[in-house]
C-alpha cells in the first residue's frame, strides 16, 4: 500500500484552523493537503493523494456541498467529512444525503474528528493492515 491511502486533503478558508487541523492529523500519522478554497481542491483533484476531504460548508465564494457536488459530477469520488460553525439544521441532513461520512460541528476536538474518521469507517491504517493480511494469504 502506497502512502497516497493515508493522506487527507483539508479544505478551509480559515488558515489558522487549517493548520491546526493538519497538525492534529500529523500527528494522527496522517499525511494532509491544505486548500484554502474550493476551486485550489476541485483544480487540485486530479493530482491529490488524498482519499478523504474534510471539508468546511462555508467556503466563502463557495460552499462545501457544492464542490462536493462538483467534484462527483466530474467523476471524482472522495470519502468526505463535512465540518461547519454554523446552526443551520438543514446543513447536516443535506450533507448526509451526499453521502457524507461525518458531519462536525466547530468547535469539535481531536475526539470528535478521531470518532468521525473510525465511525466513517475511514481506518487508513488498519485498512491497509487487512488488505497486506489478504494479499499474503491469497
Amino acid at each position: 500500500m502506497t502512502v497516497e491511502d493515508h493522506t487527507i486533503a483539508v479544505v478551509d478558508d480559515d488558515p489558522h484552523l487549517g493548520k491546526a487541523l493538519a497538525r492534529l492529523l500529523s500527528v494522527l500519522g496522517y499525511r494532509v493537503e491544505l486548500f484554502a478554497s474550493g476551486a485550489a481542491f476541485f483544480e487540485a483533484a486530479p493530482s491529490t493523494k488524498a482519499k478523504l476531504i474534510l471539508v468546511d460548508i462555508d467556503l466563502g465564494a463557495t460552499s462545501g456541498l457544492a464542490l462536493v457536488r462538483q467534484l462527483s459530477e466530474s467523476g471524482f469520488s472522495f470519502s468526505t467529512i463535512f465540518m461547519t460553525g454554523s446552526h443551520d439544521e438543514t446543513a447536516e441532513p443535506e450533507c448526509m444525503a451526499l453521502g457524507a461520512l461525518a458531519f462536525l460541528r466547530k468547535p469539535f476536538d481531536q475526539y470528535q474528528l478521531m470518532e468521525a474518521l473510525a465511525a466513517g469507517g475511514v481506518r487508513l491504517r488498519q485498512r491497509d493492515i487487512n488488505e497486506s493480511l489478504t494479499d499474503q494469504t491469497a
